[in-house]
């Protein structure tokens, strides 16, 4: 469901259309040096590399909006896409689902510092640590201490992996779970954190979490293609999903932790949604949208904080606002730049990552990531091991050390002795170490930021330290 990037540095200097920093007023479009630049590059993407079915860039400033498009629904499927094409938005949809705690924040439903055992049934009990309570602004910005994932998440069909987890399983995690670390501390992202936050905030409202997006979000903006489930005017323009290797694969089915990524969207929406936050566009939710960037806490990476829901990257004053997402089929990247009034958004059917895309967009200094090299052996190319040297600290504050010797990756816990990690995706940062296996998270930039240990069920972080 996300794609975690960590800090975002930015200038919006050098591509003629978007030639300005985010402190700056935006300059208009220059259309045909625009359109060539973003078409060359998705053109280069899908036909060239092969790294995408078909993809959408969306870009907005206060002179207007832009929407360029390239490739299609699926191979032979003759239809093209456009503004309006609908994608799953996966880890995105974390943006609305904090938008609906500040909303309902400001119509004094809940606040902030409201415990979430005040929204659960009472015959659910809540983990604390150190007789401090799980608060809902906890969830909102990944410091509640719960994981990633909760440990009964076992899902029948792994090509739809949210379907079948229940209510009844998420409250029994909650009430057999017990906290490693200090909550409101360390940011640690969670997909369980957000599912739950939708969970309660549709307990407090009396809806699903489906009609509380429609009625809060979706029809006050104009909205018409943002939603969980697709009815039969959208199904015509829903995009396929496809897997890294550009295989159809089938759309994911979520409800009990919809708040966490289950929204469904398009290009031409997103442009609406981001117009909201910049002002460009006159919003109901306007202060709800303010406050969400008020509400700050650090992520423990230089020059980035943690938002309701959004991440902030910050450098020389200068603000990015981002959120991006993945699912089975699919990739998302959204994010502005407060000051200038300028924001991005991309959104294609596969789920090769697309953030290389969008960060190249604000910052053309950062070049795009380069395809994976054919022909190569995992086990010698030493490619797969470029960044990965390093500390990582989990949770509990063990130490996990990365070393490399030549061609060959070894990991060691305190008081563990050292193994060796085999590649498994050398894209995509996989790597196998005994009976676990190890995957490396990068930011926009590349720059590897920390780690996920998944052993016997459970995903453990571990956050960069040098």
């Amino acid at each position: 469901m996300p794609r975690i990037i960590a800090t975002v540095v930015f200038s919006l200097l050098a591509i003629p259309a978007l030639a300005q920093s985010c402190s700056a007023p935006a300059a208009s479009f220059e259309v045909a040096s625009f359109e060539s630049e973003i078409r060359r590059i998705l053109a280069e993407r899908i036909d060239r590399e092969r790294r995408g079915v078909g993809i959408v860039v969306g870009v907005i400033t206060p002179e207007g909006r832009r929407v360029i498009s390239h490739g299609g629904f699926a191979h032979g499927d003759p239809r093209h896409l456009d503004g309006d094409t609908v994608f799953e938005i996966g880890s995105v949809g974390k943006v609305f689902t904090a938008l609906l705690l500040a909303d309902m924040v400001q119509r004094s439903e809940v606040a902030l510092d409201d415990p979430i055992a005040t929204y659960l049934p009472p015959d659910v009990k809540v983990p604390q640590q150190a007789g401090r309570a799980i608060t809902l602004i906890d969830l909102a910005t990944h410091t509640s201490a719960l994981p990633r994932m909760p440990w009964n998440f076992a899902p029948r069909d792994p090509a739809n992996p949210y379907a079948d987890y229940s209510v009844e399983q998420l409250y029994g995690f909650l009430s057999g779970h017990t906290l490693t670390r200090d909550i409101g501390v360390h940011y640690a992202y969670s997909n369980l954190g957000y599912g739950l936050l939708g969970n309660l905030l549709q307990r407090r409202a009396g809806a699903d979490y489906e009609t509380l997006v429609k009625s809060r979000i979706s029809v006050p903006l104009g909205l018409n293609s943002t939603v969980v489930t697709l009815p039969a005017s959208l199904l015509a323009k829903a995009a396929i999903g496809h897997n890294e290797l550009l295989q159809p694969v089938p759309n994911w089915d979520d409800t009990t932790l919809a708040g966490a990524g289950a929204l469904r969207s398009s290009v031409n929406d997103m442009l609406t949604f981001l117009a909201a936050h910049l002002a460009l566009a006159k919003s109901p939710l306007g202060s709800a949208m303010g406050a969400m960037l008020t509400v700050r806490r650090p992520t423990g990476t230089r020059e980035l904080d943690i938002a309701l829901g959004w991440h902030v990257s910050t450098q020389q004053g200068r603000e990015f606002v981002w959120h991006n997402g993945g699912t089975g089929g699919y990739s998302s990247f959204v994010g502005f730049c407060p000051q200038s009034g300028v924001g991005i958004v991309v959104l294609a059917n596969s789920e090769i990552g697309v953030d290389d895309i969008a960060v190249h967009l604000v910052d053309p200094s950062r070049p795009l990531d380069k395809p994976r090299r054919e022909g190569k052996d995992l086990a010698t190319d030493p490619s797969p091991f470029e960044g990965y040297v390093g500390r990582y600290r989990l949770a509990g504050n063990s130490i996990v050390t990365v070393s490399r010797e030549g061609n060959h990756l070894f990991l060691e816990a305190a008081g563990q002795p050292r193994v060796e990690a085999f590649a498994q995706n050398k894209e995509r940062g996989v790597f196998k170490v005994a009976d676990a296996q190890i995957k490396f998270e990068r930011d926009a930039w590349g720059r590897v930021t920390g780690l996920i240990l998944q052993q016997r069920g459970r995903d453990l972080p571990a956050m960069r330290i040098e």
